[in-house]
């Protein structure tokens, strides 16, 4: 789904924090719910109108071979769900199953909020992908299942580029250089009301320009491992966008940023080129109306292998390490993970399964939008480099900080390489914050 930002996070965070802390004593798992007893796990993930429907189906596929498990329903929308987690967690009240980022995977699993799912009996990991595996791993513990694998990429509406008679570039050997130059003629073209390509202010866009400097956003240990310099190029790049017109004003890109697909400039065949993960392909093209181009990464160097992309899990499967039902969670999370039952009801929504059983046997069943991105994240393998470390304890809300300095750079309230003190800066002190 789309990354969205929240203002309050990190307020959130902080009380969640001390709260979670409280629960680290004594948070093992409860005895469980194995047998016939029946019991019932609340469920709680973030979704649209389609993949809550499509999650329903696997939840009354799940009941219906498992009679004595019932699955409460709990779907939100990204906007509030870090909020109510937060809150039921502190309350010691957490869903039973959890749908969780990796950004999260430490602020909750290193806190003592998950279950290790290594240790479920129930769980069966020898069909998992292990790069899919490890990502959701941290301090050596096993805090959420892949739901499936996808890439960060710029997708290119191929109905904007026609009406500007603007070629689609070559993505194995564009730079940087190249992506802003097509993004202006798109912009050109035009009139005024359409745009080249959108600023891309993700956490996933830092990293991936950190990487291609032989940096990364985070160290194995829980550090920053980066330079102040190369996150001052990465604003100063986004500001060449604005200043060459390849992208929006910034004024129009900040109420870009709160509309729903929808109503967004890439929904509405407004902007040539935006940074979407893999797994959107589908929605997009529904919305859009549009065939949609999945493009790499542009370079520095030109070389698709410099590109700095890696795979990232879509999301997980998380469990509370307070559920009075440890065993069923662990039931409902492998058949989720594991069933190719539910593999043919989620298809590739969550990403490209990460059991190579459930794969095959969707893919016959994958339909065009889903084969293409299978197909694309098999051709950019042989280009990818490890992924990132996990992020650290503390770095919850760094996505939003990203975005906030975005806008003091586009709204020349900063200057790129002060944006970039400033945010390592203050990166730093909420990394410290939480190690206390």
């Amino acid at each position: 789904m789309k990354i969205s930002s929240g203002s309050r996070f990190r307020l959130r965070i902080g009380a969640t924090a001390a709260a979670l802390a409280m629960l680290v004593t004594g948070c093992g798992a409860s005895t469980g719910s194995g047998g016939d007893k029946e019991v019932t796990l609340r469920f709680a993930w973030w979704g649209n109108e389609y993949l809550n429907a499509q999650t329903q189906k696997v939840i009354d596929a799940f009941e219906a071979e498992h009679p004595n498990i019932k699955i409460k329903a709990a779907p939100g929308e990204w906007s509030g769900y870090w909020d109510k987690l937060a809150t039921t967690t502190a309350a010691n009240d957490a869903p039973d199953v959890i749908q969780m980022d990796q950004k999260y995977i430490a602020e909750y699993g290193g806190r003592g909020a998950l279950l290790d799912l290594a240790k479920q009996d129930g769980i069966d990991l020898s069909k998992m992908d292990k790069e899919q595996l490890a990502s959701g791993q941290y301090d050596n513990a096993q805090y959420g299942l892949s739901t499936g694998k996808n890439a960060y990429v710029v997708m290119a509406n191929t109905k904007v580029f026609e009406a500007a008679n603007v070629p689609l570039p070559d993505d194995a050997t564009w730079t940087w250089d190249d992506f802003n130059e097509i993004a202006t003629k798109l912009t050109k073209a035009g009139g005024g009301t359409n745009f080249g390509a959108a600023y891309g202010s993700n956490e996933a866009d830092l990293i991936i320009w950190l990487r291609q400097h032989g940096e990364n956003l985070y160290s194995p240990d829980g550090k920053l491992a980066f330079n102040a310099g190369t996150a001052a190029s990465f604003w100063e790049r986004l500001k060449k966008q604005r200043d060459s017109q390849a992208s929006p004003p910034a004024t129009v890109a900040t109420e870009d940023a709160g509309a729903g697909l929808e109503e967004s400039l890439f929904g509405t065949n407004r902007i040539g080129m935006a940074w979407w993960w893999t797994n959107q392909l589908g929605s997009l093209e529904t919305t859009t109306g549009s065939s949609i181009k999945m493009l790499r990464a542009p370079s520095t160097d030109g070389k698709a292998a410099d590109n700095g992309m890696y795979y990232k899990p879509s999301m997980f499967w998380s469990a509370s390490s307070r559920s009075k039902n440890p065993e069923a969670a662990a039931t409902f999370i492998n058949y989720l993970a594991n069933s190719p039952e539910a593999g043919s009801i989620l298809m590739t929504d969550r990403g490209v399964p990460a059991n190579s059983e459930v794969l095959a046997a969707i893919t016959p069943k994958l339909k065009t939008a889903d084969s293409t991105v299978v197909g694309f994240l098999q051709d950019i393998k042989p280009e990818m480099a490890e992924a990132p470390p996990v992020p650290p304890v503390g770095s919850g809300s760094v996505q939003n900080v990203i975005k906030r300095y975005t806008d003091e750079v586009l709204y020349d309230r900063k200057s790129p390489s002060a944006a970039a003190e400033e945010f390592k800066k203050e990166v730093e002190g909420m990394l410290a914050s939480a190690r206390k």
